[in-house]
């Protein structure tokens, strides 16, 4: 058969099942058309019965879906951005653009202006630190950074920085400003209420901080079966004390060791010495008894504000 007669055959074809699909749906609504009449003339019931039956094809709208774009944006942070920014910038000088810092800081902001350093310019700072990061908006963020100077004085600055839609970069979009820093949150009671006295828990403590902090002896043999708790490598002290020991359960402060799977909860406040010095220092615990001696269950377990396990 030749391509032309391949062709007219094919539409021809079509054509037909076209006609036919066509034809099925005129027959459908006819009879249900029909049906509906019908059931009119039955009465109410069989009416209701029609509609109930009849079948009824609904198609949803589809869900409104955040792009991956949006979410990268707004996953992506810009703190670190902001704090290297500000370090340049404070370092910069409009007087002289070439420098590295000056450099830095306008390749991070094209449109903000370097500052001019006068004869009596504060000196460098000693440390520069974003300590809070707020989402202004669609790729609108501002970062506020702490600045440290020697003697101790400290400066806050708000950077407003852009954040593009693949959260991959970032522009800061004006100069910074000098605000208030953050204030301080009211601290709830510490769950910390049982003071612990000297005894096998306090005892048995001191030797796990002093295995963990000093190396004197080995960690495992202080740990309850199962856990793991790495070892400070090398040890960082060469001496530690125990200051202070509190519980959340009055089971810690007993005199004898409870039974075999009691935990207790502890905060204990240490005092490590070094080469530079003595560091007052404080650890969370969980401890379980066993045999009658306290393990370690957990370190730093992060006690609740309630009282009750994180």
């Amino acid at each position: 058969m030749s391509p032309g007669k391949q062709t007219t055959a094919g539409e021809g074809a079509a054509a037909m099942a076209a006609g036919a699909r066509l034809k099925a749906t005129r027959l459908r609504v006819r009879l249900s058309r029909l049906a509906l009449w019908t059931a009119i003339a039955a009465g109410p019931t069989a009416l209701a019965v029609t509609v109930a039956s009849t079948p009824t094809t609904v198609e949803a709208a589809p869900a409104a879906r955040p792009t991956a774009a949006h979410t990268a944006a707004a996953n992506a942070d810009p703190a670190g951005y902001a704090q290297l920014f500000l370090s340049a910038w404070l370092r910069a000088s409009a007087d002289d653009a070439t420098t590295a810092q000056s450099r830095l800081a306008q390749s991070m902001a094209p449109d903000v202006e370097l500052p001019h350093a006068g004869a009596g310019a504060q000196s460098s700072p000693t440390s520069v630190t974003a300590v809070r990061s707020a989402q202004r908006g669609h790729g609108v963020w501002s970062v506020t950074v702490a600045v440290q100077y020697a003697g101790g004085r400290l400066r806050h600055y708000t950077v407003p920085v852009a954040v593009g839609d693949s959260g991959a970069a970032f522009t800061v979009t004006g100069a910074p400003g000098v605000v208030a820093g953050p204030g301080r949150v009211a601290v709830p009671k510490s769950p910390y209420g049982v003071r612990v006295p000297e005894g096998a828990l306090s005892s048995g403590v001191g030797e796990f901080f002093a295995a963990y902090l000093t190396g004197a002896g080995e960690v495992d043999r202080y740990l309850a079966p199962g856990v793991q708790i790495p070892a400070l490598s090398p040890a960082p002290y060469t001496a530690v004390s125990v200051e202070q020991v509190s519980a959340v359960e009055e089971a810690a402060a007993a005199d004898q060791v409870p039974a075999d799977g009691t935990a207790v909860r502890v905060l204990v406040r240490v005092k490590a010495q070094d080469a530079g010095g003595q560091w007052p220092l404080a650890y969370e615990l969980m401890l379980k008894a066993r045999s009658g001696r306290w393990e370690v269950a957990a370190l730093d377990s992060r006690v609740a504000q309630d009282g009750g396990a994180r």
